[in-house]
């Protein structure tokens, strides 16, 4: 690893003006994108690779990041998705007997820019007060005036359709269990090949731990891209229709509420993230773009039903609009951080959802219990 001295300058801007000055962690050149940050202590990995984060340089508030490496069966897609990537300091030790790489190698291998050296405390304050903004991260153009007028003129992630960028083209048959290292119980994983409830996950841009749990309940798996129509869906005779994660500004991806609106009433829905928004969306509720979003890995969320809380993982900029509810939706879960929705029922229909990651990893584990609530309400409305 290249000591601090010998590392490229690398510049961050923001659309308001603010410029952040630090050393190139990643590959070299130049990228934009929505300005966000993540509180977890660990889980980089994770959230390098989440689809979620497509469109968005994100900063992770914790002040060293690497120091347990790289490690393949971690992944949550087929490589980084993100724009960018911010840390105050990346280790210079790796320590992790299941890593093969750094994380400064592996971020110039997959060509994703990144920095450190700035100070990130000052940056997520900032964001904090004014609200994520669109932003510019370079090694390559380091005039600041250059760069802020790059900023502003950065499409941001309002009225995009992201989903498209990090859907799949074709289906596939998900077989592959939760890894040793991330099961609850810490048994082995052997992939599943038993007869249990059939789910098709339209992936909007699915992380791939969601399908991994799903496989440890039981369930076969049909994977299908996210604007397969309600009659493809169907055809594949499934007991349950699972509405993945995905990046982005719900309200451009209108084939996905109008595919989700057919599908409701005929068979069990469990959404996550974009997929509880969609969901909403479908079921006639509005949502709305936050200041600043949730992200991190421990976010309280208060389950109404039960009056417990449970500590979550989260990632969105986006949430479900309370006070546009229809009389068939009825909140579930709360944040209580902000009050904001995050987690509703359909009264009239098998149908929830929750917009933190009950499958995160690392992340913890206390919304585990919401593929067991799926699972049931599958068998419930499976023909006798």
């Amino acid at each position: 690893m290249p000591a601090p001295s010998e590392k490229p300058p690398a510049k961050l801007a923001l659309e308001d003006g603010a410029v952040f000055a630090g050393r190139s962690i990643g590959a070299p050149g130049e990228c934009d994108g929505e300005v966000c940050f993540n509180t977890s202590m660990t889980g980089y990995q994770e959230i390098l690779t989440d689809p979620s984060y497509r469109g968005q340089i994100v900063t992770m508030t914790y002040p060293q990041i690497g120091n347990y490496g790289v490690c393949p069966d971690d992944m949550e897609s087929g490589g980084p998705k993100l724009s960018g990537f911010v840390v105050r300091e990346e280790s210079r030790v790796r320590s992790n007997f299941r890593s093969n790489t750094s994380l400064g190698d592996y971020l110039r291998e997959h060509g994703v820019v990144a920095i450190e050296g700035i100070d990130t405390r000052a940056l997520v304050r900032h964001i904090r007060s004014k609200g994520a903004m669109r932003g510019v991260l370079s090694t390559t153009d380091l005039d600041d005036a250059s760069l802020v007028a790059k900023a502003k003129a950065s499409p941001g992630l309002v009225g995009r359709d992201l989903v498209q960028e990090v859907s799949p083209t074709d289906s596939q048959v998900w077989s592959e269990p939760l890894s040793r290292w991330t099961r609850l119980d810490g048994s082995g994983a052997e992939p599943f090949e038993g007869d249990g409830p059939h789910v098709v996950a339209l992936d909007f841009g699915m992380k791939w731990n969601i399908p991994r749990c799903l496989v440890g309940q039981g369930c076969r798996v049909t994977v299908v891209p996210g604007k397969t129509p309600a009659d493809e869906i169907l055809a594949h005779k499934p007991d349950g229709v699972f509405l993945s994660n995905g990046p982005g500004d719900p309200e451009p991806v209108a084939y996905a509420t109008d595919t989700i609106r057919s599908l409701v009433g005929q068979k069990p829905i469990f959404g996550i993230c974009l997929g509880h928004q969609l969901l909403s969306l479908a079921l006639g509720a509005k949502t709305y773009k936050m200041k600043f979003g949730h992200r991190g890995a421990n976010q309280p969320v208060q389950d109404l039903s039960t009056g417990k809380v449970e500590i979550t993982s989260q990632n969105h900029g986006f949430a479900v609009d309370a006070d546009s509810l229809p009389d068939s939706l009825e909140v579930t879960h709360l944040s209580l951080n902000d009050q904001t929705v995050e987690g509703v029922n359909c009264r009239t229909a098998p149908a929830f959802s929750v917009q933190y990651h009950p499958e995160a990893s690392a992340g913890p584990h206390d919304s585990h219990y919401l593929f067991d609530r799926f699972l049931a309400m599958m068998r419930q409305q499976a023909p006798a």
